[in-house]
């Protein structure tokens, strides 16, 4: 079954994860944009228009839970879904309640995993 309409941010400075994930979402059939850095998820988000944002903890240049934090608090954005990423274990519980994340998945994930976790805040 196909979403094409469903539109995925994907954040992540590990460029074989983006393409992983991409690739992931891509078979499922929806439309991605990929950012490497945190500094364009404001901008990205706005011209994108995002359903679902799947986010990094750990950016290179800002913590994901900040962005998390910046997307949750701007009435334009806080209805999109965040899910956090992140191969830093036990960040889970602190990320979700600190940030205001929807979910949060471990780095690394089954791939079925990734896919109920997304249709479930998609459809």
């Amino acid at each position: 079954m196909k979403f094409q309409e469903k539109r995925i941010l994907v954040v992540d400075d590990d460029p074989d994860m983006r393409e992983v994930i991409t690739m992931i979402l891509d078979v499922e059939g929806y439309q991605i944009a990929e950012l490497d850095n945190g500094n364009e998820v404001i901008a990205t988000i706005a011209a994108f228009h995002p359903d679902l944002v799947l986010l990094d903890v750990m950016l290179g240049d800002v913590d994901g839970r900040d962005i998390c934090k910046a997307i949750k608090n701007s009435p334009a954005m806080s209805h999109i879904p965040v899910i956090i990423i992140s191969a830093t274990h036990g960040l889970h519980t602190k990320s979700e309640k600190n940030c205001g994340a929807e979910h949060y998945i471990s780095k690394p994930f089954e791939v079925e995993h990734l896919v109920e976790k997304v249709r479930s805040y998609l459809h």
